[in-house]
């Protein structure tokens, strides 16, 4: 847990050692009241009143009262603001490790998983500092103080603190061994919840399709109940925790009087003229005053750190998964400087094989082509056959198994990582438009100039034939719901495609993005594109053959393996693979 510390700033820790100095100032204040109440008491109990000490010990308190809350009200700004800001540097953190992260590292925790981890385990830490540093700090300098200072007093006294002090870490030992792995499994439980919500949300219209509520329903009654029965064990638990306190407390208060009552009868006058008895009685009146005063204030400073104790094991437990995606190494990484090169747009695959992290069997084989700039080169293939496979492998989403991938010459690997982004631009299979305006999810990824270039803005919605854009009351700057939800399937597709053509990049990848296109658009946008984008290489991912037939290469992929390259007049005769689908779309007379 102290791991996660390393992201309190050195701001932070000033702030903490001025948090620390204005507790121990309370802590001094608290004594001293106590000091003053039994010279109170002792004030009170002679004959005449001695007023003036009454109002001198007395006045004193109220001073002593006002410091100490005028002290907690400082410390708890400081200690707020520096939880505040730990909260700031956690989130940040794990904003950027994930970015940093692969497919693999992604799919490894899920993304329920790492939201969680962002949100709820982040403000568990927050929470943990907010209100649990200043007892943290103030329970102990409180105990010690107080220990030391009755201590020499009375052993009997002493020993009753001790022997409360012990019962109250023994039964909080045992509280914190039921619950600490039922915490555990509670922010486990949670991730589970976050995914099935997740699912029921995403999948709405399938769920309601297939009447599949009554279903979903018990999928998410089965999480949410496994985590009620897991929150009421430990609130349960922990509810014992009060009344064992109390018990102690009160307990405590009967032994000190019970035990000065015994005192108070050892003293007894010598003689019938000795009343230097009751000086003795009066002065063990106001140490016993005084003691009970310090050992509430010791077992009160226990209770704080019980208090402290209860918020601890679900600290401890979002502190590790928190710690578990800081520490994670990225599978992929990225050197520091670019290489030298003259080319542009040229890709090579040399023996490439993959296979996923979890999978026995490689998805792709022997991987071999060359696409020379400008160039359109198509990938087909029946499902699964590692046509997507191939296309993340080249902006490094996951890195090949076997064999290695040039761009313009270089491995992939030898460049930075922001180089390699802007050289490749992707439409994928599934469009993903970002909450916003047209206009920020076609120049998403752009700044400055480049995205306010409305001539720039215009040409790609043209090149992608998005003329509804036109048709809409506010242009580009109408409003794109969450997942662009307020668009049909062949629209975002061609604002996905709009924002790929934007990027301006040398490498353009449509991962089966025409899927959605009726055969009009698909051949207007394709035309487009060879027309305004020359020099780019363009590769196409498609089912169709009318997709891809006009593509100066074709590459054919059947169970992960080359099975057919070249054009598309030349696969019809050599390559059955291709025949097949080609057949199975168009009569022999159309082809």
């Amino acid at each position: 847990m102290f791991k996660i510390f390393r992201y309190l700033k050195k701001k932070d820790w000033f702030y903490i050692l001025i948090g620390v100095a204005l507790i121990v100032f309370q802590v001094w204040l608290e004594i001293t009241m106590t000091r003053q109440n039994g010279k109170l008491t002792g004030a009170i109990s002679i004959d005449p009143v001695d007023m003036s000490s009454v109002w001198i010990h007395g006045g004193i308190m109220l001073a002593c009262a006002a410091g100490s809350l005028i002290g907690s009200i400082i410390c708890g700004y400081f200690i707020s603001t520096v939880a505040a800001n730990f909260a700031k540097n956690l989130r940040l953190a794990l904003f950027d490790k994930v970015a940093s992260f692969g497919n693999r590292e992604i799919n490894s925790f899920s993304t329920p998983s790492l939201i969680t981890r962002t949100t709820n385990d982040v403000v568990q830490m927050q929470m943990m500092i907010a209100m649990g540093l200043q007892v943290a700090i103030k329970a102990p300098v409180t105990a010690i103080w107080a220990i030391c200072d009755i201590s020499g007093t009375n052993l009997e006294w002493t020993t009753a603190v001790v022997l409360t002090i012990i019962t109250i870490v023994v039964m909080f030992a045992i509280i914190i061994g039921l619950c600490y792995p039922r915490f555990k499994k509670i922010q486990k439980l949670t991730d589970d919840l976050n995914e099935i919500t997740r699912e029921n949300i995403s999948g709405v219209r399938v769920i309601r399709a297939y009447n599949a509520d009554e279903y979903q329903a018990k999928k998410f009654e089965k999480v949410n109940d496994a985590v009620t029965k897991n929150h009421l064990f430990t609130a349960r638990v922990m509810g014992l925790m009060m009344p064992v306190i109390n018990l102690c407390m009160n307990g405590l208060r009967l032994a000190i009087y019970w035990i000065s009552a015994l005192l108070m009868n050892g003293i007894v006058a010598e003689s019938p003229q000795d009343i230097s008895f009751i000086a003795e009685r009066l002065a063990l009146i106001e140490q016993m005053t005084q003691f009970l005063q310090q050992a509430s204030l010791v077992v009160g400073a226990f209770m704080m750190l019980i208090m402290i104790f209860v918020m601890l094991p679900r600290t401890l437990v979002s502190a590790k998964r928190i710690n578990e995606v800081l520490d994670t190494v990225p599978s992929i990484t990225y050197p520091d400087a670019d290489p030298t090169t003259d080319k542009r747009g040229e890709i090579e695959f040399k023996d490439v094989s993959f296979a996923y992290p979890d999978g026995k069997e490689a998805c792709i084989e022997n991987i071999n082509f060359k696409i020379k700039q400008g160039e359109t080169f198509a990938i087909i293939g029946a499902t699964g056959s590692g046509k997507s496979t191939i296309i993340n492998l080249i902006p490094r989403f996951f890195d090949a198994t076997q064999g290695e991938i040039l761009l313009d010459g270089v491995n992939i690997k030898n460049y930075k990582k922001d180089t390699l982004q802007k050289m490749v631009s992707i439409a994928p299979q599934k469009a993903a438009l970002f909450k916003g305006s047209i206009k920020s999810n076609v120049t998403y990824g752009a700044d400055g100039d480049a995205a306010n270039n409305e001539e720039r803005i215009m040409r790609a919605l043209k090149i992608a034939k998005a003329d509804f854009v036109d048709d809409l009351k506010d242009g580009v700057d109408s409003a794109v719901a969450q997942g662009g939800t307020n668009f049909s399937g062949g629209q975002k597709q061609r604002l996905s495609i709009a924002r790929a053509v934007f990027k301006d990049a040398e490498i353009m990848i449509f991962d089966d993005t025409f899927s959605a296109l009726d055969y009009k658009t698909d051949m207007l946008v394709r035309k487009a594109v060879k027309e305004n984008l020359q020099g780019t290489t363009v590769i196409i991912v498609a089912q169709r053959i009318g997709t891809i037939k006009n593509a100066d290469q074709i590459l054919v992929l059947d169970k992960g393996q080359v099975v057919g390259l070249g054009k598309h007049e030349d696969l019809l005769k050599n390559c059955p693979t291709y025949n097949q689908i080609a057949l199975s779309q168009l009569s022999k007379e159309e082809l």
